[in-house]
């Protein structure tokens, strides 16, 4: 289970038809319909149960579901050993926007279903794959996993990313691993003294561009 706040985002959630258990409103708010029971709150109530300063009137309790890779899948975006739930939510939702699959992160990874990786994914949660897995599994299941590192690696741009492929980030403060068990590398080059982009902008544009590659192919 875990919790969903805010009309807008439940009402997706409802849409995409995951299961919702309870409904938690607080007085003189309005329920988004669904099948679930809905509980009126006493007053002051949501501001001391809900995850933000200044909480919306509508919270629920949904059914967590298992997240599976999708057959024949080709374009898979990873996070590995990701801290940030901002960050997390921000893949997750720019991966739905780029046309990929699913969001896989590997173990040790935020939760995908923290109240605040929730927020940041604008509903995106809800609609494309999220999973938890190895690195292994996304070989087995026929991808090239091609890892981002600020220092080494061919441009993100001259490299082909049209056939089956996990473009994978990696910890906010430490990336991924130069031992990491992947099949290459991509860099996104940069002017400036900045040594990386934030790992949410760079999986961004990493995702975008993968886009970009195939709607020419």
């Amino acid at each position: 289970m875990f919790v969903v706040e805010g009309a807008s985002l439940l009402a997706q959630a409802i849409a995409a038809g995951w299961e919702i258990e309870a409904q938690f409103v607080a007085p003189g708010a309005d329920d988004v319909v669904s099948s679930a029971p809905v509980f009126e709150l006493a007053p002051n109530v949501i501001e001391r149960v809900a995850s933000t300063e200044a909480p919306q009137p509508v919270l629920a309790v949904v059914r967590q579901r298992v997240g599976v890779l999708p057959s024949a899948v080709d374009f898979v975006m990873v996070a590995d050993h990701l801290g940030d739930p901002g960050n997390a939510g921000t893949i997750i939702r720019s991966a739905e926007a780029a046309g990929a699959q699913a969001v896989v992160f590997t173990p040790g990874s935020v939760d995908p279903y923290n109240p605040k990786v929730v927020r940041a994914t604008a509903g995106s949660l809800f609609r494309i794959p999220v999973l938890t897995a190895e690195i292994a599994a996304l070989r087995s299941a026929g991808l090239r996993v091609l890892a981002t590192s600020s220092h080494h690696g061919a441009a993100y741009t001259d490299t082909d990313l049209r056939g089956p492929v996990a473009v994978m980030v990696g910890n906010e403060a430490h990336g991924v691993p130069d031992d990491a068990p992947v099949d290459g590398w991509l860099t996104i080059p940069h002017a400036g003294a900045a040594e990386s982009l934030n790992v949410a902008m760079a999986a961004t544009v990493l995702a975008f561009e993968v886009a970009r590659q195939r709607r020419q192919r």
